[in-house]
């Protein structure tokens, strides 16, 4: 099944975004390999040239490392691992407190709100 790409926002940026997701959730372990470039662009549904940049730039933030004979890794750095995922939550919650203010909610009410949710009262 293709992957739900936005068309407002550069392709690259988004599989970045997805395989990120993917591998700090632990879809795709620490040490474990890729699929390759061709059979993750089939998968996703976008050029493989577009998912080879994305690649790159993974690569470039350390994230996955590229073996000649053993093809993409993600790396075996824990650390830099659990950032990544908590630089990504911070973003998640920024982007959440964004929109409820935009609602009109004060902070302590979308608090309140996710407290509710979270004990499963409805509103």
């Amino acid at each position: 099944m293709a992957w739900d790409l936005d068309a407002d926002r550069p392709i690259y940026a988004q599989l970045v975004e997805r395989i990120q997701m993917q591998i700090v959730s632990g879809q795709y372990l620490p040490g474990g390999k890729l699929p390759s470039v061709r059979d993750l662009a089939a998968v996703a549904a976008v050029n493989p040239n577009t998912m080879q940049k994305a690649f790159a730039e993974l690569e470039r933030s350390g994230l996955i490392i590229t073996q000649r004979t053993n093809g993409r890794t993600v790396t075996e750095d824990e650390e830099m691992i659990r950032k990544i995922r908590a630089e990504l939550a911070r973003e998640h919650v920024d982007m959440f407190f964004a929109k409820m203010k935009e609602l009109g909610y004060s902070e302590q009410d979308a608090v309140d709100l996710v407290k509710k949710k979270y004990e499963g009262e409805k509103e």
